[in-house]
């Protein structure tokens, strides 16, 4: 290959890459728009993209030009099998001239008839992305100018699967964890509730939750809940421990055991998982509630005719974290009492210390309608100012006789 064809090649890669017309297409398109172009600039008969799933340690065809069927028939390749898998464990180049079942473990590749194949690492950095891999069913030999070329691909396509990664990831948690929280506040004799959830500007959407549910014996629980991290896996856990923690709530009327039920089904489940909780139940009398904190921030309380108190609960270690045996609590609620439950979203902020986010909420709980104490606390504590991280409030409140 001369200067003057690879300085052409080049030329036409970069075109193909940089197109300003894939600004206007969403990041799946561009994906596979770009392996449409790559054929076409290389002159191969397919192309392929292939995701890392660090968790599986697989690599996943998301994407194909000319051997569709790779995604089609949900093609998967473990990490250090085969071709692909060369490429990805080694993230080295990888040519072939032989394509039989001792170089590759896709028979689609074999079956599709590829005489020659070149595979590139996709990085972001250190992370690996996928790999690139584009095969020829004619007798060729790729050349140090070909490598380049197609690892300038990948950089590019390594970008575009990273934006719709995170864009399916935010969509996904974001329609989760709606449907998730309460769409209406139950109706519960004797009580009065009021929420807000607003989801954080900055790292995508979290594992925040509130729940109520009435349960057998007029009682009714009332959690909330913030699940460490961000995104989708944040979501999913979050998704996952609601229904854990309603199903033991069925099956113990201490709080206490239905937060130790939960710490044991994370720790053999989701090893690695960390989340907070506060679980309160309520009797048929409506005069009092157990409490038991998971690593939680404590509720407030405001009782007629008396300043507004935080809860004095022990707080027990996170749900994920061995401990010591969990505790609960009871607390009085007389007639008109309200107990406002919350995550750190609502206290916390980067330009003071937590204690004056808490300090503010309790100057504004009162005992007074849970929809205005809600409007308080959310016009006191944020305001005008977008949230950065998820912020739920949960208030409930037993009527006056």
């Amino acid at each position: 290959m001369s200067e003057t064809s690879t300085a052409d090649d080049r030329l036409q890669v970069l075109e193909a890459i940089t197109d300003t017309a894939l600004a206007n297409l969403g990041p799946g398109k561009v994906i596979a728009t770009i392996l449409d172009r790559v054929r076409e600039v290389f002159g191969v008969d397919t192309a392929t993209v292939l995701q890392h799933e660090p968790e599986a340690q697989v690599l996943h065809a998301i994407a194909a030009s000319g051997i569709e069927e790779e995604v089609f028939q949900d093609v998967r390749v473990p990490i250090g099998a085969g071709f692909a898998g060369r490429v990805a464990a080694e993230r080295i180049p990888v040519v072939l001239d032989q394509v039989d079942e001792t170089t590759v473990v896709n028979a689609l590749l074999r079956e599709r008839g590829l005489r020659a194949m070149l595979g590139v690492p996709m990085l972001s950095g250190d992370e690996l992305v996928g790999v690139l891999h584009v095969g020829s069913v004619t007798p060729r030999e790729f050349v140090e100018a070909d490598v380049e070329l197609l690892r300038l691909v990948a950089a590019r396509l390594a970008l575009a699967v990273q934006l719709d990664v995170s864009a399916s990831d935010r969509a996904a948690a974001a329609a989760l964890q709606r449907s998730l929280l309460p769409g209406r506040l139950p109706t519960v004799t004797g009580m009065q509730f009021g929420a807000r959830y607003v989801p954080g500007t900055e790292p995508g959407v979290g594992g925040d939750w509130y729940d109520l549910f009435t349960l057998p014996g007029d009682r009714f629980g009332i959690v909330m809940g913030d699940v460490a991290g961000h995104g989708l896996n944040a979501a999913v856990i979050m998704g996952r421990l609601r229904s854990a923690l309603r199903a033991y709530a069925l099956e113990s009327d201490d709080p206490a055991e239905v937060l130790t039920r939960l710490d044991r089904k994370v720790h053999h489940f989701e090893p690695g998982a960390l989340a907070t909780v506060v679980y309160g139940l309520m009797p048929a009398s409506r005069d009092s509630m157990a409490i038991s904190l998971a690593g939680h921030l404590p509720p407030v309380l405001a009782v007629p005719g008396r300043p507004s108190v935080f809860v004095d609960v022990p707080v027990d270690p996170p749900i994920g974290v061995m401990g010591p045996k969990r505790r609960r609590t009871v607390v009085d609620l007389p007639p008109g009492g309200l107990i406002a439950l919350y995550t750190d979203g609502l206290v916390e902020r980067r330009d003071h210390l937590i204690d004056v986010g808490l300090q503010r909420l309790a100057d504004v709980v009162t005992a007074d309608q849970p929809g205005a104490v809600c409007a308080r606390v959310m016009a006191a504590l944020v305001g005008t100012t977008a949230a950065q991280d998820d912020i739920a409030l949960l208030v409930a409140r037993r009527e006056r006789k």
